[in-house]
């Protein structure tokens, strides 16, 4: 008897909508007509534009506002906020709003993408999301456009409001400042508080991740009821965000911040904090890092948002997980937990396969581009980091990269979006052993 096909696995159809969506986006940005030159990308240059769209990255090839035009722009939105949001998320509103009955596969599927536990959970983890997007998203555009609209007038001005929003809520770093500068990003604001605050707030809120909204939405601020998930994240969220702004005030106190009084060093201090946390805007020139802040900076676009998040990274819960086995190992402890509860060693051995891998494709990925072009060597990591991390900071060599670095970066930037492991599971036909093979031991340190 013939076994009935079940279809791809979920983290297969992730992978798939994903490359659908980054492929669609390139042959848009292609067309003459959403270009401001009227002639348009090459292929390589588009792709590597929707890539970058679509996985929430910010790296580009060409500066978006000298390159595109309004539909040029409203296209990179477009695939901004998919990427942002998620394939599945998007394709389970539109089935939604035609009415058609969401089923187990499709919640199965859902359930990866945003890294719900449990499949009861998905059209109320969709309605938080789809809400508190837009509520997010309509907040930040009003705070920006009491900037922008009286400096660009009404309409450019809400339309730079939007735009800006939606790149920071989903860490995408995509800019229109480029009629200031090509490549500035938000450098011209460096120390207006409205905007470097407002950038600030949904980066943040972006990256904790839709699972920490529900238990935030739900239980208010009673943080001892919160799930261990949402503990996790929103403390390591603290403690990196303020001990970040301690570090690179330290590590640029006599560089970038030179010459800037008290609150100014405070607020590039914080933007730099929260911005390599996947989300590639910058107040101040990269390139002029110290080698302390330029390391600070690729650990933490390492380490990244939240997991179900519009952020990239390794994730905040795979970094605290290896930090709570060492420290279990340390102490002599088999059980590794945090606020009195214990966690699945199948958790404990998916955090170490991420890392490794991670780790395994960076180091590979930057390999690659100084085998083939001569950058400094804290050039090339912070580019792989940027790309693989989907943050989008640069010291300035994308521009200069050959045509197969582009690919690297490319391909770096899609495993980045949907998780390495993902990826590495989607390519992978995982057929458990029947037998297990005999123990022996080995040396470890």
């Amino acid at each position: 008897m013939k076994k009935r096909s079940i279809g791809p696995a979920p983290n297969q159809v992730i992978a798939l909508g994903f490359l659908g969506i980054i492929v669609t986006g390139a042959l848009l940005l292609m067309l003459p007509l959403a270009n401001r030159d009227g002639q348009g990308l090459s292929f390589l240059d588009s792709l590597f534009t929707a890539t970058s769209a679509t996985c929430v990255t910010g790296l580009v090839v060409a500066d978006t506002w000298s390159q595109f035009n309004l539909l040029g722009q409203i296209i990179l939105l477009l695939l901004i906020q998919v990427g942002g949001l998620g394939y599945m998320t998007m394709m389970l509103q539109a089935s939604l709003l035609l009415g058609k009955k969401v089923g187990l596969r499709q919640r199965s599927m859902m359930m990866e993408s945003v890294s719900a536990e449990r499949l009861s959970d998905v059209l109320t983890l969709l309605r938080y999301i789809l809400r508190g997007t837009a509520a997010i998203e309509g907040a930040g555009a009003l705070l920006f456009a009491i900037r922008f609209v009286p400096e660009l007038g009404a309409a450019r001005g809400l339309w730079y409001a939007v735009f800006h929003s939606v790149s920071a809520f989903c860490n995408a770093g995509f800019d229109l400042m480029g009629f200031r500068e090509p490549y500035s990003s938000l450098t011209h604001y460096v120390f207006d508080p409205l905007v470097n605050l407002t950038a600030v707030a949904l980066i943040l809120l972006g990256g904790l991740g839709f699972l920490v909204w529900r238990d935030v939405m739900e239980k208010g601020l009673r943080f001892r009821l919160y799930s261990l998930h949402a503990k996790l994240i929103l403390t390591a969220t603290l403690i990196l965000t303020l001990g970040g702004t301690a570090l690179f005030w330290w590590a640029e106190n006599g560089n970038l911040l030179a010459g800037m009084d008290g609150g100014q060093k405070l607020l590039v201090s914080l933007f730099q904090a929260v911005s390599p946390r996947t989300a590639g805007f910058n107040t101040v020139d990269l390139a002029q890092l110290t080698s302390g802040g330029g390391l600070l900076t690729i650990v933490l676009m390492f380490i990244g948002a939240g997991p179900g998040s519009t952020g990239g990274g390794v994730k905040i819960t795979t970094v605290v997980v290896c930090l709570l086995t060492l420290s279990s190992y340390i102490r002599g402890r088999r059980e590794v937990g945090a606020f009195n509860r214990r966690l699945d060693e199948e958790q404990i051995h998916r955090s170490a396969a991420g890392v490794t891998l991670y780790m395994t494709l960076a180091m590979a990925g930057g390999f690659l581009i100084l085998a083939t072009q001569p950058f400094p060597l804290q050039d090339a990591l912070f580019e792989v980091f940027s790309a693989m991390s989907t943050v989008g900071l640069s010291t300035g060599v994308t521009r200069e990269l050959s045509a197969v670095n582009r690919a690297v970066i490319i391909v770096m930037m899609y495993c980045g979006r949907i998780g390495s492991l993902t990826m590495m599971m989607a390519l992978a036909q995982r057929t458990p052993p029947r037998v297990k093979d005999p123990v022996e031991h080995i040396t470890i340190g």
